[in-house]
């Protein structure tokens, strides 16, 4: 997830209650930095933020829950985001397989 904080008051609300929610979740946070450093090319954001779900379902399930869909106002007013859904080497391309079996 690329971050450009326009609200920091409202993305500070956010994140005070972000772990809250994340520690409930099949989820881990291997980085966020407030401070990239761009390698190669340009890029204008503030903030850089991977979190590692173990497939799609997982994600869905915290993304979609009450408890998130509370924080997320917050995290919409406070920064413009570029939010992306990666599968990890190794995983299928046919998502909805995956899906259908962790539901039942």
């Amino acid at each position: 997830m690329q971050l450009k904080i326009i609200d920091r008051a409202a993305y500070d609300r956010y994140l005070a209650g972000f772990f809250d929610v994340f520690r409930n979740y099949n989820v881990r946070l291997p980085a966020a930095d407030e401070a990239p450093i761009s390698v190669e090319g340009r890029w204008d954001g503030d903030k850089i933020v991977l979190i590692s779900f173990p497939d799609e379902y997982d994600f869905r399930a915290w993304a979609e829950s009450a408890a998130y869909q509370e924080l997320a106002p917050d995290r919409k007013a406070g920064a413009e985001a570029i939010v992306l859904l990666v599968r990890g080497f190794g995983e299928r391309p046919d998502r909805t397989a995956t899906l259908i079996r962790r539901r039942s």
